[in-house]
């Protein structure tokens, strides 16, 4: 097959493809898109002949893409999005604003930027709603792939690693990052715990019972990777989903737990907890915000980011 000439090719072709890739349904897009079904297929097969890809293929009552169709997208649509935003850009006034925004977060994320991120919406947006979902990964691409979240917070490095590498090779890439404050996780223990009174030895820590806080549920985090690498272990008797819950559980036994040293404060509310420095090496600890490409100019979910950076950049220091 020759290869695709851009000169020739119907750029509405891409709009239509678009469409289909959100919709996953030739009848909704063709809806959306004001046109016919027959138009819609028409399109496809037309740009399934100028890529040499099949694109997207029947499945039930809908239509599933093709490795092919999946790369080309985030492309497609950012080129689209960048076109419509310099030929009509959307102004987006936030006193007048009605929408609602999704976000993922630990509870330990949400209770350090909600608060003051409400009080800002108060004051400049008050027609935009928040609906604030839990985070269950390290890695939330694929929540923000689906369109299930507007934008992601938290600590990723993993993901974040593995879009740098992307990058440099100069492969796709489909999500963007803004770093909001740098993050310090502590060991966690009730007062009057017997290994409150002096600093915490790695024997200790190791030998010690422990309360895991595992957004997946797998009982591994990324303090045991620290320990392996030393050759240690520890002894995870406990695991639970949210930093509130593991703060009230230690307040109350003698298990140890770690938990962000800005949450310490907000999560003690009795005054039942104290922290002592972790007795290993920790890489640098950053919470970020992670979004599609598809929405980088987006006005309002730029409008998002931007407050999101105002809120972290007033947060209190410890």
């Amino acid at each position: 097959m020759p290869p695709l000439n851009f000169r020739t090719l119907d750029l509405n072709l891409l709009r239509v493809f678009d469409e289909v890739m959100t919709e996953r349904n030739l009848t909704r897009a063709a809806e959306k898109l004001a046109i016919t079904q027959p138009a819609v297929s028409n399109a496809l097969r037309r740009l399934r002949e100028s890529v040499g890809d099949e694109l997207l293929v029947r499945a039930g009552h809908g239509v599933e893409p093709t490795p092919r169709a999946l790369a080309l997208w985030p492309t497609v649509r950012q080129a689209l999005a960048q076109l419509q935003e310099s030929l009509a850009p959307s102004g987006f006034e936030p006193a007048k604003a009605r929408t609602t925004f999704v976000l993922a977060m630990a509870d330990a994320t949400g209770a350090t930027l909600i608060p003051p991120l409400i009080a800002l919406l108060e004051r400049e947006a008050p027609g935009i709603s928040l609906r604030v979902v839990p985070l269950t990964t390290r890695d939330p691409r694929r929540m923000l792939d689906d369109d299930s979240v507007d934008l992601a917070v938290g600590y990723f490095p993993a993901a974040l690693a593995d879009l740098t590498a992307r990058a440099q090779a100069e492969n796709v890439v489909a999500h963007d990052s803004l770093r909001l404050y740098a993050s310090q996780y502590v060991c966690v223990m009730r007062a009057g715990h017997p290994l409150a009174a002096e600093p915490l030895t790695l024997d200790q820590y190791c030998a010690a019972r422990h309360l895991l806080v595992s957004f997946s549920g797998k009982p591994y985090g990324f303090i045991d990777g620290a320990l392996t690498a030393l050759g240690r272990e520890r002894r995870i008797v406990l695991t639970v989903n949210q930093f509130f819950t593991a703060g009230r559980v230690v307040a109350s036994t003698d298990l140890l737990t770690v938990l962000p040293l800005h949450f310490v404060g907000l999560a003690d509310a009795g005054g039942d907890l104290v922290w002592r420095a972790l007795p290993m090496q920790l890489p640098a600890v950053h919470v970020d915000a992670l979004w599609h490409r598809r929405r980088l100019h987006d006005p309002a979910h730029r409008w998002l980011r931007e407050a999101l950076a105002r809120v972290a950049q007033n947060l209190p220091t410890r």
